[in-house]
């Protein structure tokens, strides 16, 4: 056996099989002891949308992609440099992801004639040509699981739940990853069950075991990957999610005001649903409606009451709910609206990514209905952006759109814990009633930002109406006035434009103002651009990275930034949606580079874009 330990700078790592294999516990588990080990990392959960598809076949396959390393990583990169498939089908659905010359661990035992047949295989691969680009390690992971717990008094089928376990115990020895944190893990979820965390131990600690004494081929070896260089400060590992959530919570505070959010379940939006119930300390109050239209209502009457209202949901329950998203532009109250974009159109591909919901977020309701739109790039950067969403709502009265999608709410990335008291407060000040005989008009506005004043209810003298029918812009009452139509219709798009004046000047991210080629993104394309236009630089191409966060309105110096350049490529997982607003405000002929495929955009396919645009 090789002892010595290769030192790498990063590596991608896949842990593919059966839904009932617990992958996404096993790289979950392999991304906490990674960032233990101060590593830099980005996850990847890739799962069917089955609740149970059958065992064994390639619709139930459920993978977990980590890439980690000594140095900032941006994506999840593109091609796995391990491979572990737990059953043919995981083989079948992955094997064509990993790189020529990558390392492929098999778990043999699970390759019989039945699942074979499951997995659309007429004879074993083993062994075959298939075979030949790769490093490939045979186990008997599931004898050896048996193996290792057959002392806990577990049955056959309990005992075989453990071979994730085992797996990634051979896992954490390979790359040279800490134990520990895995097992006080598995000791704290299975404490009422104490044989079942010693099994799940004991097959960790085998799979471990193994790697250590096994006499293996030369091509089985021990990684070291070190830490990164990052800023001092307290980091986590963060979903998109989680950090939604702490935003969402944040913003309450800094505004002054408590939180209400109104949810239907929807993949891949729940997990903000759970995450927000857990903070009822921090005044925030979770809503599980019955529909989707019962959810933003609720949150649109806690904004009426005085509380920031928030909805969640992705692009079908987006749909069901603009009726409502058209009432709370009409009476201007602050609600934010968390899009998690998923494939579509109807149910899609609902644990797939997607962007496709842009034109939904920007003109998707019916007369004209403006409201500003933002985008989050990355896990983390959801902190900042839901608290840019809640503190727009709330200055200008209006819901806002916030559009994360589901690899960015599943994805995970080392997140450096912010100085909250250094973060700006915009307490909220709420209308008061006026002086003398003068009547009350909930339509009084701040002439700076248009937005109309808050009154809330059980003040004294602030009573009044708003609703869905057309208001004077003087009195509030009902109006089927034309002059007063277009004036209101006018305002509240100025309202929204004028936002412009209130955002960041958009920056380019990599680059020069101006140039041959700006490559323009949105949303969680940030990674692989990012990374490929760095790499074209590196070769020497001329060529910039502009990311938007601001969509609706754009920043005000954007169309002069963008005309700075020759050419505008934009890659979007849709059929070309920013392509088509960009051209709409600017007039700009910027090219689309489209992929609607539930997968995220690879480095070298944006690369390989670029070169093509410069003709390299």
């Amino acid at each position: 056996m090789a002892s010595d330990v290769q030192v790498l700078e990063s590596a991608v790592v896949r842990f593919a099989g059966d839904s009932g294999d617990g992958m996404q516990l096993t790289g979950s588990q392999f991304t906490t002891s990674t960032a233990l080990s101060g590593s830099d990392l980005s996850t990847f959960p890739d799962f069917p949308a089955e609740i149970r598809a059958p065992v064994g076949t390639t619709f139930g396959v459920s993978a977990f992609q980590i890439n980690f390393g000594a140095k900032a990583i941006k994506t999840v990169g593109d091609r796995p440099d391990v491979l572990v498939a737990m059953n043919p089908a995981a083989l079948k659905v992955n094997l064509m992801n990993l790189r020529p010359g990558g390392l492929l661990v098999v778990d043999t035992g699970t390759f019989n004639k039945r699942n074979l047949q499951k997995a659309g295989y007429e004879e074993n691969p083993i062994g075959s040509h298939e075979f030949d680009t790769y490093q490939v390690i045979e186990l008997d992971i599931s004898k050896m699981t048996l193996e290792a717990v057959k002392d806990m008094g577990l049955g056959n089928k309990e005992a075989l739940r453990c071979k994730n376990m085992w797996t990634l115990g051979l896992m954490l020895w390979m790359f040279s990853r800490k134990r520990e944190p895995v097992i006080s893990w598995l000791e704290k979820k299975f404490a009422k069950l104490p044989d079942v965390a010693a099994a799940n131990v004991a097959a960790l600690n085998a799979g471990h075991a193994f790697g250590e004494t096994a006499e293996l081929s030369a091509t089985f070896k021990r990684y070291q990957i070190g830490t990164v260089h990052s800023e001092p400060g307290t980091y986590k590992t963060v979903t998109g999610s989680q950090a939604l959530s702490w935003g969402i919570a944040a913003a309450g505070e800094l505004a002054g005001l408590d939180i209400v959010l109104g949810s239907y379940p929807i993949t891949p939006a729940s997990p903000i649903l759970h995450a927000l119930s857990t903070m009822k300390e921090q005044g925030i109050v979770t809503f599980q409606a019955e529909d989707e239209i019962a959810a933003i209502c609720a949150a649109i009457g806690a904004s009426y009451g005085g509380a920031l209202g928030v909805t969640s949901s992705s692009g079908p329950g987006i749909a069901l709910k603009g009726e409502a998203l058209g009432l709370a532009i009409s009476t201007e109250l602050p609600v934010v609206v968390i899009n998690s974009q998923r494939g579509g159109p109807s149910t899609g591909l609902p644990t797939k990514t997607e962007q496709s919901d842009l034109y939904q977020a920007v003109y998707g309701r019916n007369g004209d209905a403006p409201l500003p739109v933002i985008a989050t790039r990355s896990p983390g950067d959801c902190f900042e952006t839901a608290i840019e969403a809640c503190r727009l709502a709330v200055k200008y009265m209006t819901p806002v759109m916030l559009l994360t999608d589901g690899f960015i709410a599943n994805a995970a990335e080392p997140w450096k814990l912010p100085d909250l008291d250094a973060l700006e407060p915009f307490k909220v000040e709420f209308a008061k009633a006026p002086e003398g005989e003068e009547e009350f008009s909930p339509f009084v506005r701040n002439e700076q930002t248009l937005a109309r004043h808050w009154p809330k209810p059980g003040v004294s003298g602030t009573e009044h109406r708003i609703g869905g029918i057309e208001k004077d812009y003087k009195s509030g009452h009902i109006s089927y006035d034309p002059e007063n139509h277009q004036k209101m219709t006018d305002l509240r798009h100025a309202k929204v434009e004028g936002i412009a004046n209130d955002i960041p000047l958009q920056d380019v991210d990599q680059g020069e103002e101006t140039g041959t080629l700006a490559v323009v993104g949105w949303g969680s394309t940030y990674g692989p651009i990012s990374e490929a236009v760095k790499a074209a630089r590196a070769d020497g191409l001329n060529v910039s990275h502009i990311h938007i966060r601001y969509i609706s309105p754009f920043p005000r110096n954007l169309e002069t930034l963008l005309k700075g350049y020759d050419k505008i490529l934009v890659p979007e997982m849709n059929a070309g949606q920013l392509k088509t607003v960009l051209r709409d405000k600017y007039l700009i002929d910027a090219k689309p580079f489209n992929k609607v495929s539930g997968q995220p955009f690879k480095i070298q396919e944006i690369l390989d874009a670029i070169r093509a645009e410069l003709a390299v």
